[in-house]
């Protein structure tokens, strides 16, 4: 089963702080030439697709390289690579890194990455800013003529709830507003992240999966307990029908504890493409399921960790 995200990369800046340097990277069988066509690259800011993020100070969405500020269309396209989405992960006004995802471009592919946007001046409502929608076309033309208001729909309830958000069974779910269309194309799965940018400025990323090919194969979101001594799990979704809620029902994870607790202590986004040298709770389920590789992303507020975003490939 291939999933939706074929490449998982991490820059951070260098010993500067001028430049973004490549960080590590998760990367699908067959791009160890993309792998290696990064990997001594340097990003100044507002230059390629993670300069950019940095400049923008919020996520961004590629959906075509060609003559765009793109600066390795040949080894992606070669690659198969269609479409990249940047995600900048800030400290106030202080860059720690940027996460950048890019999909494939099988004819069978379907699902989507949405970036939402909100100027509070200007609207009460959300619209897209851009997707990628692999082979969902029509789903596609809708979800640009649509828009939201806080609490509506994946993008309006993310951005409501200012925390991570996952709904399952979206043929089933009216709180999804597109549900015809998403069955329509099998996409099934919906995961919100809210992103703010000062008071009156909110993005919200979106990523919709479909059952033949899953943005990921788990996801999973961890929140500080009420002491913000531990993380505790506060909803997930597994390919395999595991019972997430269940599993972790009485466990939760320290402060620095794997990649899932060192997003927590740093505030960096955490790549780990061997879960076998993780200690905690969350990688040794993981690996029980067989997965090995997982995505740790740090949702940061006004005031320190909101939650951590972790997906398993």
């Amino acid at each position: 089963m291939k999933t939706f995200i074929r490449v998982v990369e991490l820059w951070v800046p260098d010993r500067t702080r001028m430049r973004l340097k490549f960080g590590g990277g998760l990367y699908s069988e067959g791009l160890s030439a993309f792998k290696a066509a990064s990997e001594d690259l340097r990003f100044g800011y507002d230059e390629g697709l993670p300069g950019k993020a940095w400049a923008c100070g919020h996520p961004v969405i590629l959906t075509k390289f060609a003559n765009s500020y793109f600066k390795r269309t040949d080894q992606a396209l070669a690659a198969g690579l269609t479409c990249g989405v940047a995600v900048p992960v800030f400290a106030g006004e202080f860059l720690q890194a940027v996460m950048v995802l890019f999909c494939g471009d099988d004819e069978a592919h379907v699902g989507a990455i949405e970036l939402w946007h909100n100027d509070a001046q200007m609207s009460h409502e959300m619209g897209l800013v851009d997707g990628y929608y692999g082979a969902a076309e029509m789903f596609e033309f809708n979800s640009r003529h649509t828009r939201f208001p806080r609490g509506f729909g994946l993008p309006g309830r993310t951005w409501k709830a200012d925390l991570p958000l996952i709904i399952k069974d979206l043929h089933d779910a009216k709180s999804f507003l597109r549900w015809e269309d998403a069955a329509k194309v099998g996409i099934n799965l919906g995961v919100g992240v809210p992103y703010r940018t000062g008071t009156d400025q909110t993005w919200v990323l979106t990523f919709l999966s479909a059952q033949a090919t899953p943005i990921a194969r788990r996801f999973e979101i961890w929140v500080p307990n009420e002491a913000r001594s531990a993380l505790v799990f506060r909803a997930g979704d597994c390919s395999a029908q595991t019972d997430l809620a269940a599993l972790y029902a009485d466990k939760s994870i320290a402060h620095g504890d794997g990649s899932i607790g060192g997003a927590w202590a740093t505030g960096m986004p955490a790549l780990n493409d061997d879960l076998a040298h993780d200690g905690s709770i969350a990688a040794a389920q993981a690996r029980t399921a067989g997965l090995s590789q997982m995505v740790a992303l740090p949702v940061i507020g006004s005031t320190g960790l909101d939650a951590v975003l972790a997906w398993y490939l």
